[in-house]
């Protein structure tokens, strides 16, 4: 079915239902704004009570108006709505805007109404934007089909930037920021219930328009994730991007009984994983929802993401230093050649290494400034640049620092950014479209956003396709078959045999090479047996194997399970203990977890998610935004660690949960014992759910 946005985003009539001669009311602000903002179409009010509202001739009923309307507003009361909607669908109206509340919002019961909405709209064709929404807004045609008050109080003004909201004071708070900062916002679009076209769909439809640059969306929840992927994949395709704020996180899924790995992933690293696979960044905050918006609209690229930092004031360059540590913004190391020219340019006590100290000395020679940007310009470390203004008055050349800084960003093409707490100094670089900030932390948190998202887009590849794996078992597997199940599948596991007796278990011990084993009752009911005391570590000799299978098939016949069985295996000593886990979303996708292992793995929380198929270069990356990624390296005499292997383990267990996407609940592997570089890794434990 046909989305039908140009007759919302620009149609040619526009009808309002429930029309106000008030421009304060609901049904009153569309026509006020729409007459504001330039709207050249036909505009039909539709309200029995008057002849005219707001100046434009008024029909008691939408079947009156002369001619179908391309869109209409719909803002009556709650059991009017669909009536209208039914009228509306007769006369084959294309879209429309429905601003009445008291549907999905209110639970089981309005979520049915709705359904019936769509219902009647899509048997005709109609799409709906809502229920209970703001409605939506396109400055560059004066298409306002929406009753915010904040578009009386902030002027607007046509621009490259596009925002798309389930909220609408999530939509106009940012639009606000915005103008504030001077830049221009084209679309302003707030779905409400989401009951038909929805927010990811919005975005994708925004995303589509040549001239929008950058694209803000507020989610709640992500209905349509391939809508959404799907619009980064059109944005990034000409050089916009697109920034998400996602609000409402959820533990749905944590209680699951036999895994951990819902426990430790959640809902919230899943979007995550998402977002990062689709390229899209993820704002943790309002501000950081609009903060680097100047450095998306100028699109220079970073290269290796080293900055900068330069600034009159010694205290002002350390405390940078500082910030830029703590934000992950890596500062330069200037090559030897560039140190050489900036002391030929600096007066001897200023500071030729990175941040950059160029002393009040600029007061007194206006030159100095360009003549810095010059050498750091030649710098093939210098990938992006943070000027600080700590303090300026009379006797500070800003027209001649602005022209510098402007020259520099356009022959050399690298982002640069300008913190000043003076509006007027801000005032002057801003002419020169130089982003400028009032704090050094907002310079470099923007500048830190800006480069880690063109790196994470610079890093996207094609998925690789993962054929369905047939013939899965079903329902909870027991450990051996888990084992079983992910060895077939690459992940390398430890050595076991399954026994039915303490015979078998004493013979299995005997196979393994009489090295210490572990003893483990095995039921596919009993996931956790170490909760169970059905796990005997250190075995050594045949007394201890038989002793301990017998304490372990003693204990699962008092447990109720009509066939015991034991798992014998060699016991294995890694440097490091990590967990695997793997789920599938509904909506996302199968998904792999990363974490800090062992029995406290749901405390410690230490974890990365993966969107399933991934590569071991990505499942490397991931492991080293651990907070225990240091000591991969070794640490304390303790040799490096086998990431590769790990990685390895990792890819194969996406792929795992990828072929087996249909059927597939969880995957717990825990623990995996990470040997050093180059003795690869060993899955111990694991327990694997399918769908019965």
């Amino acid at each position: 079915m046909n989305d039908n946005f140009e007759y919302l985003f620009a149609p040619n009539s526009v009808a309002i239902i429930g029309a106000s001669d008030n421009p304060n009311k609901i049904g009153g602000r569309p026509i006020h704004f729409l007459r504001k903002y330039g709207f050249r179409g036909d505009v039909y009010p539709v309200n029995p009570g008057r002849q005219m509202v707001q100046g434009y001739r008024a029909y008691s009923d939408i079947l009156d108006v002369p001619s179908v309307p391309d869109s209409v507003v719909i803002a009556v009361g709650t059991d009017a709505v669909a009536d209208q909607v039914e009228r509306c669908a007769q006369m084959g109206v294309r879209a429309a805007v429905l601003m009445s509340s008291g549907f999905g919002e209110l639970g089981e019961k309005g979520r049915a109404r709705e359904r019936r909405l769509v219902e009647i709209a899509n048997a005709s064709g109609m799409r709906l934007m809502g229920p209970n929404c703001q409605g939506t807004a396109n400055f560059s045609n004066g298409t306002i089909l929406n009753f915010s008050t904040m578009f009386t109080d902030v002027a607007a003004q046509d621009g490259p930037i596009g925002i798309v909201s389930q909220s609408g004071a999530a939509s106009v708070m940012p639009f606000a920021l915005l103008r504030q900062a001077g830049l221009g916002v084209r679309y302003v679009i707030a779905t409400g219930n989401d009951a038909d076209l929805g927010a990811c769909a919005m975005a994708e439809a925004v995303a589509r328009d040549e001239d929008i640059k950058l694209i803000l969306v507020y989610l709640e929840q992500i209905s349509e994730p391939h809508r959404l992927a799907s619009a980064a994949r059109i944005a990034k395709e000409r050089g916009a991007y697109i920034v998400v704020l996602k609000s409402g996180g959820s533990t749905k899924g944590a209680s699951a009984a036999a895994s951990h790995t819902g426990a430790v992933v959640g809902n919230e690293a899943a979007i995550d994983a998402f977002l990062a696979r689709s390229g899209i960044w993820r704002a943790r905050d309002i501000q950081d929802f609009i903060l680097a918006a100047p450095l998306y609209l100028s699109d220079r690229p970073v290269g290796a993401g080293r900055s900068v930092a330069m600034s009159h004031s010694g205290a002002v360059a350390v405390m940078t230093a500082d910030l830029a540590e703590r934000e992950g913004l890596e500062l330069a190391d200037l090559a030897d050649e560039t140190k050489t020219r900036l002391t030929a340019i600096l007066p001897d006590f200023g500071t030729a290494h990175n941040p950059l100290d160029t002393t009040a000395a600029v007061l007194s020679d206006p030159t100095m400034f360009p003549r810095v940007l010059s050498a750091i310009g030649l710098d093939s470390q210098a990938d992006t640049v943070m000027v600080s203004v700590p303090m300026a008055g009379p006797g500070y050349d800003l027209e001649t620092f602005a022209d510098a800084a402007a020259e520099f960003v356009r022959t050399q093409n690298k982002p640069m950014v300008l913190s000043a707490p003076q509006p007027n100094v801000r005032a002057v670089f801003s002419a020169r479209d130089i982003p400028v900030y009032a704090t050094e932390a907002d310079a470099i948190r923007a500048l830190q956003q800006y480069t880690k998202h063109q790196q994470l887009r610079a890093a996207l590849r094609e998925s690789r396709v993962i054929e369905p794996i047939m013939g899965l078992p079903r329902g909870l597997q027991d450990e051996h078959r888990s084992l079983s199940l992910i060895s077939d599948h690459g992940v390398p596991v430890v050595e076991n045999i399954l026994c039915n007796s303490p015979d078998e278990a004493v013979t299995a011990f005997h196979e393994l090479g009489n090295v210490p084993v572990v003893v483990k009752g095995c039921a596919a009911s009993i996931p956790h047996k170490s909760e169970h005391d059905l796990v005997y570590l250190h075995i050594r000799s045949t007394d201890d194997a038989r002793r301990a299978a017998e304490s372990c098939f003693a204990a699962l016949k008092d447990m109720g399970i009509t066939k015991p069985q034991v798992l014998v295996a060699k016991m294995v000593k890694g440097e490091h203990e990590i967990a695997l886990g793997a789920t599938v979303d509904a909506k996302l996708g199968p998904l792999v977890m990363i974490a800090d292992g062992g029995t406290l793995v749901e405390l410690r929380k230490d974890a990365v998610t993966l969107l399933a198929p991934f590569t071991a270069k990505q499942a490397r990356e991931a492991l080293a935004r651990l907070r225990i990624a240091p000591l991969f390296q070794g640490y304390r005499g303790k040799p490096p660690l086998d990431v590769q292997a790990l990685a390895e383990a990792a890819v194969a267990l996406g792929d795992f949960a990828a072929g087996s996407r249909e059927s597939l609940i969880s995957v717990d592997i825990n623990p995996v014992m990470v040997m050093p570089s180059g003795e690869g890794v060993l899955a111990v434990d694991a327990v694997v759910e399918l769908n019965q």
